[in-house]
């Protein structure tokens, strides 16, 4: 398994993947019972992210993504699907990266 602070691979680096910071922090914050809106969507992610080497601390935090929207709404109400959509559209192309990389 791979830590948030270390190399993915040997070539490739978790910060220069699309969405690096977003895993790094949520699997910080995981680490540390943060309940941050990086780490609710490393929970939304875990079981790919896990799959894919990286080590997501246990357990995840349970509805994901229904607390993502919720912290979201509660800071910008009218924007919070668009946010929303924009984070989660930046997990999975860090996702997709990072398969792509292990290859």
């Amino acid at each position: 398994m791979v830590s948030a602070d270390r190399v993915y691979t040997r070539r490739v680096s978790l910060e220069t993947l699309p969405g690096g910071d977003l895993v790094r922090d949520g699997i910080a914050d995981l680490e540390h019972g943060v309940e941050s809106v990086a780490a609710l969507l490393v929970s939304i992610g875990a079981p790919r992210l896990r799959r894919i080497g990286f080590a997501v601390p246990e357990p995840a935090i349970p509805s994901p993504e229904l607390r993502l929207y919720e912290r979201l709404a509660e800071s910008d109400p009218d924007s919070a699907h668009d946010r929303y959509n924009a984070l989660v559209r930046r997990l999975v192309s860090f996702e997709s990266a990072a398969e792509c990389a292990a290859r």
